[in-house]
């Protein structure tokens, strides 16, 4: 009996620690932030994550992410573990072997269009032809400039294509380089504003959701810390929709653009629906064959596989079923 009672709490005391390092919080938490994915400046700004991690010493850390290009590149680098970038990027990405999740929609954006300047001669798609767009590549405005050429009968073969960062190519649209640019918010909302630019082409719904993408090794391994971080950036969701004047502020200080560019920009976002599913997934595959078409991935990769195995259904539910307590 008594070594039988000692076994028992033995087994029972290895089980709690198990259990207990599987639910430890890493060391460090890297995330990127970005002037597209409001929720990220939001968090950084109050400092909600340091806060929530400090009982468990595990420290912050910031990466500015330029685009989605970026954030997929420091994902697959280990430079970051969370990753905020555009719904078909991530699609790309996942099928060009970046090891990702996404598992939280920031956002249902309108962020893209095709943007020219005030006084430019173009008026419709089909003028494009035989022109300079500057676009990044690897990032929604690229895919939606593909999509949008696609809708007049041309290619990127019909076009000349400069890959530009997003704040370069405003800068090339407004000094004359390029005849027409992929923007982005905020960027695009200042060319408006501050510039005169005119939207040449709008889709909403060519603009894919903003995903907040994790690395699957971290999923794994930090499940805990993952539902942790999700339910901060539900916090700043609501917080959000709340306080949109304040939420302005705070976006015009981040990137450096005047209150009236963060309102617009802020106007054109969604923020109801934060949870990835059915919806998101019909809308990616709707989105992919240009990946194909344009022969972005390699022969016979299978899409509709990539973004099942992509969007991740089930994390975002877990982790908000339990609120974060207000501060």
């Amino acid at each position: 009996m008594g070594f039988a009672l000692g076994l028992t709490i033995a087994v029972a005391g290895f089980t709690a620690t198990f259990a207990s390092a599987a639910a430890a919080a890493p060391t460090e938490i890297k995330l990127d932030y970005a002037y597209y994915s409001p929720e990220s400046l939001v968090v950084k700004r109050f400092g909600w994550l340091e806060s929530e991690f400090a009982p468990d010493h595990t420290s912050v850390k910031w990466v500015l992410s330029l685009g989605s290009n970026r954030a997929l590149e420091y994902l697959n680098s280990n430079a970051i573990d969370f990753g905020s970038t555009a719904g078909l990027a991530a699609v790309l990405g996942k099928a060009n072997g970046n090891p990702i999740q996404a598992v939280y929609i920031y956002s249902r954006p309108e962020w893209t269009a095709l943007v020219v300047s005030k006084d430019s001669p173009l008026k419709t798609l089909s003028d494009l032809k035989g022109k300079k767009i500057a676009a990044t590549k690897g990032t929604d405005p690229f895919l939606f400039t593909l999509r949008a050429l696609h809708t007049v009968g041309l290619s990127r073969d019909d076009v000349e294509l400069v890959n530009l960062q997003h704040p370069d190519g405003r800068t090339a649209l407004i000094n004359g380089q390029v005849d027409a640019w992929a923007g982005l918010d905020p960027h695009m909302a200042a060319a408006q504003i501050d510039n005169g630019a005119r939207l040449l082409y709008r889709n909403v719904n060519f603009n894919t959701y903003g995903f907040l993408n994790v690395r699957q090794a971290f999923l794994s391994e930090h499940p805990d810390t993952v539902a942790r971080v999700l339910r901060i950036y539900d916090r700043a969701r609501t917080w959000i929709i709340a306080h949109p004047d304040d939420a302005a502020k705070i976006v015009a200080e981040s990137a450096n653009i005047s209150l009236p560019v963060a309102k617009l920009q802020l106007e054109r976002n969604d923020f109801s629906n934060p949870y990835p599913g059915k919806e998101h997934i019909e809308a990616l595959k709707a989105a992919a064959p240009i990946l194909t078409d344009e022969q972005l991935v390699k022969p016979g990769t299978h899409l509709d596989q990539v973004i099942d195995a992509l969007v991740d259904t089930q994390t975002a539910h877990r982790a908000l079923a339990t609120p974060v307590a207000a501060q």
